[in-house]
């Protein structure tokens, strides 16, 4: 197992998801944040089933980063209760997680 994770959250709207990515990168808390567009969420919400349009975004992150990365979604996005899922990277393109890891920032 690596210190890599990805973080999976969604947004409603584009301007949000380009705004927290983009948070996120610029602070070096996540060397990457893929938006996905439009994708169609169907879930349970206050005894009532929803469905609704979202923006998904994939958050490539370290371990280390995380709890800022939780924070920083929080303080952003709209919804009462954000998606903030972690998962923790395996394995992967040495190079590749080697990048990652270098574009990840903390402030001491």
């Amino acid at each position: 197992m690596t210190d890599k994770r990805i973080v999976l959250t969604t947004t409603g709207s584009e301007e949000e998801a380009r705004k927290i990515a983009r948070h996120l990168v610029e602070r070096r808390l996540a060397a990457c944040v893929n938006i996905v567009p439009r994708i169609t969420s169907i879930y349970r919400w206050k005894d009532k089933v929803e469905e609704a349009g979202e923006w998904l975004l994939i958050v490539k992150t370290t371990g280390s980063a995380f709890n800022e990365v939780r924070t920083v979604i929080t303080d952003l996005h709209s919804y009462d209760l954000p998606e903030c899922i972690c998962l923790n990277v395996e394995d992967g393109s040495a190079n590749y997680l080697q990048w990652l890891g270098e574009s990840i920032s903390l402030a001491e």
